[in-house]
């Protein structure tokens, strides 16, 4: 009897401590969302509504593209409002939330769309120039946005338009990824082409980029000279036919023209000038000796000339050459040109002093009057017997055993 009363005890024991820790035991909190909007406009003011939870105050975590925030929330007798602040509801982007209960996460999100009107229109053009041709673009990018700078949603119309000469073009084309665009090719003419844009009745400000000349193409040069004589004083000129691109395009101002001068002898004289109006000219003096030049000009690694060949007269027949003062000055003159005229000043002349074949020395001067003179100093020649040589006007002339003291 005593055990079987021992044991109604026990299970009423156990009995009433299962039906306790169930009457303990926490149920989830139940908790929805009452606001049904999924959908708002940039600038909206927007209040999440959920249902009330007794003796709770819940956090909501609000994450967009523009940063993250905890909202707590204005308690009302039926709800639980939070406010979104103005930073996110005031930028186009899809924004994600949690209510942040211990025993039950409530998450969704909505959408904050742009206003579609807009207020600024953005727009970069570039590069600024191109060649013409048709080959070579430029690109106009265009960024319509709102008043809360937001870009507008794909797919919105933005009407491109571009004139040149008297030619105006329009072309419609969509945002997407929130910028629009189009690829401007260039025309077969040099000039300049205008650029403007539309979104929504909204202008934007001019652009423009510049169709420069293509790369030229081969031309043609001639020489102009005042005499055919190698006097060493006069200029030639050479100069360049209107060099054009391949669309008959004059190419710029200021390309760069090098002309190639080769002498009989094989060295290459080089003399440039820069185009004005399609045209280059460039300067060189003449030889002082009979020549025959080959000329060739080159906008270097797009185009190049014809060759031409010129020929210089020698116009120095002879000359005499006096020695005095114990041989230590030495005249050279009277220097005839091809009139007989003195030869102009600054012909160059050469004195070279040789012992035996070992040369000593060296000196140069230029012509004035007709003449020129050296003066051969001891330090410079040391008394004994040598061979002076005189170069002038290709002429080579030598005295041999002259004696200086």
């Amino acid at each position: 009897m005593r055990n079987k009363l021992t044991y109604i005890l026990m299970s009423l024991v156990i009995a009433t401590a299962v039906s306790v820790t169930t009457m303990y035991t926490a149920a989830p909190i139940s908790v929805s969302l009452l606001t049904t909007e999924k959908t708002y406009t940039a600038g909206d003011r927007i209040t999440l509504s959920f249902s009330k939870v007794p003796n709770k105050k819940p956090k909501l975590y609000i994450a967009s593209s523009y940063g993250t925030t905890l909202l707590d929330p204005e308690v009302t007798e039926t709800a639980f409002l939070y406010h979104v602040p103005s930073l996110i509801s005031n930028k186009a982007s899809t924004v994600n939330w949690k209510l942040m209960l211990k025993d039950n996460f409530l998450t969704g999100n909505f959408t904050i769309t742009p206003i579609l009107e807009v207020k600024s229109m953005e727009s970069y053009l570039g590069p600024p120039s191109i060649n013409a041709g048709g080959d070579d673009y430029t690109m106009l990018t265009v960024l319509p946005t709102d008043s809360l700078d937001n870009v507008l949603p794909d797919s919105t119309k933005v009407a491109i338009k571009r004139q040149f000469k008297r030619t105006f073009k329009t072309d419609t084309v969509l945002t997407h990824n929130l910028y629009s665009y189009k690829l401007i090719y260039s025309t077969k003419q040099a000039g300049r082409i205008f650029t403007a844009s539309n979104c929504l009745g909204i202008d934007s400000k001019e652009k423009d980029v510049n169709v420069m000349p293509d790369t030229p193409v081969n031309f043609k040069i001639d020489v102009n000279r005042l005499h055919d004589y190698a006097d060493g004083n006069q200029i030639a000129e050479m100069y360049t036919s209107q060099i054009k691109d391949g669309h008959n395009n004059i190419v710029s101002d200021g390309t760069y023209v090098t002309f190639y001068i080769t002498n009989k002898k094989g060295y290459v004289l080089k003399t440039s000038g820069n185009t004005i109006n399609g045209k280059a000219t460039a300067r060189i003096i003449h030889p002082d000796y009979a020549e025959h030049w080959q000329i060739k000009a080159y906008v270097e690694g797009m185009a190049e000339s014809n060759t031409i060949s010129i020929d210089f007269e020698q116009v120095v027949a002879d000359f005499e050459t006096q020695f005095s003062k114990n041989n230590r000055e030495v005249t050279i003159g009277p220097i005839k040109s091809y009139m007989d005229q003195m030869i102009p000043d600054g012909l160059i002349i050469e004195l070279k002093i040789y012992d035996n074949q070992t040369l000593v020395n060296t000196f140069t001067t230029a012509t004035r009057d007709g003449y020129a003179a050296f003066t051969l100093k001891q330090v410079d020649v040391p008394n004994n017997t040598y061979n002076i040589t005189v170069e002038l006007a290709g002429i080579n002339k030598t005295y041999t055993s002259k004696t200086l003291w």
